[in-house]
């Protein structure tokens, strides 16, 4: 068969799609659980990476959540606003910000981590993890691809 007669792939075979409207309907169902904690998904996941390690630099926070400083400071600012974290420069670097979880922000989490979304998934445990560490690895791999792209020029 030749590459004229061969069908045309269809989006759902498009691995891009698949991880893109997972995305999406993940977005979706944690929408409800977001409206009631007052939050965005972005503001989440932010919450989540200083429960993880508190009193984070941006620029390390950024990195964590593949953000770029120009979207991460407003997001930082408005959870400042809603009493979540709290802003101040760096003692040890006046040109750096460091990010602290509130006790608010720290009570979020009784709040809301109880209600995630792996039993929504339909995966087992095992198969929500095998699942997670599949996705990490394929993000990983795109990411050196990317880097080795813009090295050589080429890909």
């Amino acid at each position: 068969m030749s590459q004229s007669e061969k069908p045309a792939a269809k989006l759902a075979d498009f691995m891009c799609f698949a991880v893109y409207s997972a995305n999406l309907a993940y977005g979706r169902a944690y929408k409800p659980i977001l409206d009631e904690l007052g939050v965005t998904y972005t503001q989440w996941i932010a919450i989540v990476a200083l429960w993880e390690q508190d009193q984070q630099r941006v620029k390390s926070l950024g990195e964590k959540l593949f953000l770029e400083s120009n979207t991460l400071t407003p997001l930082l600012k408005k959870l400042e606003e809603l009493g979540y974290v709290r802003r101040q420069r760096d003692p040890g670097d006046e040109r750096q910000v460091i990010v602290s979880l509130t006790e608010a922000g720290r009570q979020l989490r009784d709040r809301g981590v109880q209600r995630n979304l792996v039993a929504a998934s339909g995966l087992d445990s095992k198969e929500f993890a095998a699942v997670q560490q599949s996705i990490a690895a394929l993000r990983d791999n795109l990411l050196k691809f990317h880097a080795t792209f813009l090295e050589n020029g080429k890909n």
